[in-house]
């Protein structure tokens, strides 16, 4: 099947242009300016921006991605979907190890189905002084051993593992999980400077939701966050909710790393599109009030209810940045870093036809997955 997008305002990274493009069999055939030569399916001149990419979320909807819960898992994405994110990792949180190769094996089953671009382990070798919404009783010294149980657990579909890089260990973890094609990511950490450099030297080169859960950054002892920005071979994920990091300091990051290793992440959790109340988050309770998640004992942020197109928005109104630099970090960056830029994170022929149809206040108006409309939000 044949469809035309026409009458629209296509964005990506390099600009904003009037034009049109088509699709057919689920990707993106051709990218024209001008009008469409042939009729087609009128978007009204709104914009069209690539499907986001989130590469650290933890549900929504309800659902936690630690359970196992399939349908809850598909409810989140379903919630997330309509909300522009068209290609997303499972994240999970600290557990027993073998609570956590339960929750990889029975998730590799949704990546095998194309549910998710892969898994994430957030933990459990984070430091126990930055642990923010994680168990500390369940932190644990990192081991190439025992991670690489994980990772077969994962049946090749684990993509990152976020660690502190100043735990003994942590250093040949890295270089093992990267030896094996997963993504090293430093966070959760209390790193030096110069234990953050080692990390990066051993192979990390993600910086897990920069600013948060980390040493901050002094005249006299940088800690991590200098050395992740300035580091040409790391991406700096951001959660642009307006909770987790002021404005100011998100344009900060973005002009030192650039667009192009600046990614949006959510790190959203089962409360995300449902409302105030008590979740969970892997064994940990949570309150949400105003829309923020917090341990309910301790009061420490506990992921977020962020969605990426509210992430989109707030870029561009209250970061100041472009279209195409809001387009480079919330798609084509985090699909390069997940190494699946061949095929999504930008509006391209050859590319999946994964689009968000944006209104002028930048509003979701449709998002397509793999050149089908997604339920409720279809573009008149």
């Amino acid at each position: 099947m044949s469809l035309t997008l026409a009458d629209a305002r296509i964005v990506t990274s390099e600009g904003v242009h009037d034009g049109w493009l088509t699709i057919e069999d689920g990707r993106i055939t051709h990218v024209g300016r001008g009008s469409a030569p042939r009729a087609g399916h009128s978007l009204g001149g709104r914009h069209v921006v690539p499907g986001f990419v989130d590469m650290h979320n933890h549900g929504g909807a309800g659902g936690s991605f630690p359970t196992g819960d399939h349908d809850g898992a598909r409810d989140a994405v379903a919630l997330h979907e309509r909300h522009g994110t068209t290609t997303m990792v499972a994240s999970l949180v600290t557990g027993t190890i073998d609570d956590l190769i339960a929750a990889a094996s029975s998730l590799a089953d949704l990546c095998d189905d194309g549910l998710f671009a892969g898994l994430h382990f957030e933990g459990p070798y984070l430091s126990a002084a930055r642990c923010g919404a994680h168990n500390p009783a369940l932190l644990r010294e990192p081991s190439p051993q025992e991670f690489a149980r994980l990772a077969e657990a994962g049946r090749g579909h684990v993509r990152m593992l976020t660690l502190a890089p100043e735990l003994p260990g942590a250093l040949d973890t890295i270089r093992a999980a990267t030896a094996d094609g997963v993504i090293a990511a430093l966070g959760h950490t209390s790193a030096t400077y110069e234990q953050t450099l080692a990390g990066i030297e051993a192979g990390a080169t993600v910086a897990t939701h920069l600013y948060n859960a980390m040493a901050q950054l002094g005249h006299r002892a940088p800690g991590p966050i200098a050395a992740l920005l300035e580091d040409e071979r790391v991406t700096v994920e951001l959660i642009n909710d307006g909770v987790h990091v002021h404005p100011a300091m998100l344009r900060l990051a973005h002009d030192v790393a650039g667009a192009g290793r600046t990614a949006l992440v959510t790190d959203a959790m089962a409360a995300t599109g449902m409302g105030d109340g008590d979740y969970v988050l892997g064994s940990m309770r949570v309150n949400v009030a105003g829309g923020v998640a917090r341990l309910a004992d301790g009061g420490s942020i506990a992921g977020s209810t962020l969605t990426m197109d509210v992430a989109f928005r707030r870029a561009v109104r209250e970061v100041g940045l472009s279209l195409p630099e809001a387009v480079e970090i919330t798609s084509r960056t985090p699909a390069r870093v997940l190494g699946i830029d061949d095929r999504v994170g930008s509006i391209a022929a050859g590319k999946s036809a994964d689009l968000v149809v944006l209104t002028d206040e930048l509003e979701v108006a449709g998002v397509m997955k793999r050149g089908a409309w997604v339920p409720s939000v279809e573009p008149a």
